[in-house]
């Protein structure tokens, strides 16, 4: 049996318990976090978890392993503390809104030669990896460019928005992952416009809802994202890679198959209300590869470098966009 702890109970917290809850050999012994809500009565009923404090987790021997999906805020203490009691780790993104703060919870975890996992649950997704894989495999051909769009259904509250780090560091950091994935190449430079379209409170607590994103890469391959607070047809995340051979496409997945024609038209279901549904596949997939990670010791497809470099196209999107100049991107450049 493998005992694991779980940090947050929030949105992504319950969804992580509950597929850990779900595999066999798999014991969700404690869960963290210092606000009750129905929601973690739910899952304590579930699993039979204690509610403790952060040091009864990292004291346990017993604990293999930790799942931090606990606020932004408390990611880097929480994985250094994870680092210091000997767990594997998995971790939601970002590591840390400070990326000098970043580079150090980096280092220190790549130093120690535990196992860190990032939560980048697209590299789980079954469509984006078979894009990824007959790319890589040179089924499709060479990669020549590579379009993303990344659309949520509404904006996030504000009270959200202050705490997240912001479309950047939060929602785009997902399509800068991609872009690093798909093309299996660092970017070299980077050229961003955002403003706010959707919603002016937003521009008012610092943040943008509206982004574009033009990178190059080191053999002069193109990426592009389009990125929107608000999706006028709901959640709406699609992926085009244009190869030699090839053109690749990852569509919405709609919340059924059924069409329906009359005189009036042809109607089909809209896509799967936000990304929690839209990646039910891929979250079941990521915690089933922290367990694999933990018992046979396989390498994670995203680790803590793949969340550093993330936040350093974030990082440099957002230079970007406050000087309206490209960045030219080196290995070890620093915001």
């Amino acid at each position: 049996m493998i005992d694991l702890a779980v940090f947050g109970t929030g949105r992504i917290g319950q969804v992580h318990t509950k597929n850990l809850a779900a595999l066999p050999g798999v014991r969700v012994k404690y869960l963290v976090d210092p606000i009750a809500s129905p929601a973690q009565d739910d899952l304590i009923r579930r699993t039979g978890a204690a509610i403790v404090e952060p040091d009864e987790v990292f004291a346990d021997r017993n604990v293999a392993g930790v799942v931090i999906a606990s606020s932004t805020d408390s990611h880097a203490k929480l994985l250094l503390d994870g680092v210091a009691a000997q767990k594997a780790i998995f971790c939601e993104k970002p590591i840390s809104l400070d990326f000098s703060t970043v580079t150090k919870v980096a280092a220190a975890a790549e130093a120690s030669a535990l196992p860190v996992m990032l939560g980048f649950q697209r590299r789980y997704d079954p469509n984006f990896r078979a894009v990824r894989d007959r790319i890589a495999d040179g089924t499709a051909g060479r990669l020549e460019q590579l379009v993303m769009h990344t659309r949520d259904p509404g904006p996030p509250s504000i009270a959200y928005v202050k705490v997240s780090g912001g479309m950047l560091r939060d929602q785009a950091i997902h399509d800068f992952d991609q872009a690093r994935f798909m093309t299996a190449e660092e970017i070299t430079s980077i050229y961003a416009v955002g403003n706010c379209q959707v919603d002016p409170e937003i521009g008012a607590a610092g943040d943008i809802d509206s982004l574009l994103v033009t990178m190059t890469i080191a053999s002069g391959r193109m990426v592009q994202m389009s990125n929107n607070r608000r999706g006028p047809l709901g959640y709406d995340q699609r992926l085009e890679a244009h190869c030699a051979n090839e053109v690749l496409f990852i569509d919405n997945r709609p919340q059924n198959d059924i069409r329906i024609a009359a005189a009036s038209g042809l109607l089909s279901a809209p896509p799967m209300d936000y990304f929690i549904a839209r990646f039910e596949i891929a979250y079941r997939a990521e915690m089933l590869a922290f367990v694999d990670m933990i018992r046979n010791g396989t390498k994670p497809l995203a680790n803590v470098r793949d969340g550093l470099e993330a936040q350093r196209l974030a990082e440099a999107a957002l230079i970007s966009i406050n000087t309206g100049h490209p960045v030219k991107l080196t290995p070890d450049w620093q915001p």
